[in-house]
């Protein structure tokens, strides 16, 4: 093993270490979901869900695939490690 140089990626988290102390951020695996999932033009909220919410089934949508919905929670649960502000949304989505 050898050093090269400081550490700035490791495991999908974005690391900066300044004088003031050390910043963990995954900005890149964000834009790199929201390309993925066409979500680019999608409308950004300071609160991502209320804990008064409820989810109910809309029988007169389309249903979504249910692989590609899995791919989300999974990517979004993987979020969680930098964001636990989302960590009860993305729960509360993963049960529905």
């Amino acid at each position: 093993m050898s050093m090269m140089g400081g550490l700035n990626f490791f495991l999908g988290l974005q690391i900066k270490q300044t004088s003031n102390g050390t910043m963990m951020h995954q900005q890149k695996y964000i834009k790199g979901l929201l390309k993925r999932f066409g979500m680019e033009s999608a409308k950004p909220i300071d609160t991502p869900i209320s804990p008064s919410t409820r989810l109910v089934m809309d029988n007169g949508s389309p249903s979504i695939e249910e692989k590609s919905y899995r791919g989300m929670i999974g990517s979004l649960l993987y979020l969680t490690a930098s964001r636990p502000d989302i960590v009860f949304s993305v729960g509360f989505c993963a049960r529905f």
